[in-house]
């Protein structure tokens, strides 16, 4: 399957459900995705039961037939604590012999020093670009495993806490990622020339 020919879908068959297993090894799989001190600040809420969706209805400005014909709304936050599991990644790398231990214990310092005087804004922003990766990732992966995507931005982001349950303190919403088995073809869309975006130096 050409990962190239990927589109955003809006409809698709209904009848057509994820299992949990499926939906995990895509996670995971999208989590291979890059991120800055490899501190991962990705996090899901996947909502597919009937009642999960109802709630999400509220929180969608449109995308009413995704909602109603997806196998799930995977429902993406950035971390803001994402340090807290610094230890533990590193922890394991050094366990797994990917890190000596006194990188880890250099980046683990390096975190400790950078804590107090941290810009939550700047965090936030750099948070969003590796959310961003994730993101990509994951549409991409779900399409290796046969299902089709489309990224949601409009939605409202004070109410998707309650409807995910998240802390508003903790958690800055990113995207909402429709998935399932597409009922159309998706839109052909145009893209900018090599000129128009890039240039060499």
């Amino acid at each position: 399957m050409n990962i190239l020919e990927r589109k955003s879908i809006r409809k698709y068959k209904s009848d057509i459900k994820i299992s949990d297993d499926v939906l995990k090894q895509i996670v995971l799989e999208a989590n291979l995705a890059p991120s800055s001190m490899n501190m991962q600040p990705w996090r899901y809420v996947i909502i597919r039961s009937e009642e999960g969706k109802n709630k999400l209805l509220d929180a969608l400005y449109g995308n009413k037939l995704q909602l109603e014909t997806s196998a799930a709304m995977i429902v993406m936050f950035n971390d803001l604590n994402k340090f807290l599991y610094a230890e533990k990644i590193y922890d394991e790398a050094v366990g797994k012999g990917l890190m000596p231990e006194e990188v880890r214990d250099k980046q683990l310092l390096n975190i400790r020093n950078m804590m107090p005087k941290i810009d939550l804004e700047k965090m936030n922003q750099g948070g969003l670009i590796d959310c961003g990766l994730a993101a990509m990732n994951l549409m991409h992966v779900a399409r290796l495993h046969g299902y089709d995507t489309c990224p949601i931005g409009g939605f409202n982001h004070e109410a998707i806490f309650d409807v995910c349950d998240m802390d508003p303190n903790r958690y800055t919403p990113v995207m909402i990622i429709s998935i399932g088995v597409a009922d159309e073809k998706g839109y052909e869309t145009i893209r900018l020339p090599f000129d128009d975006v890039a240039t060499f130096k």
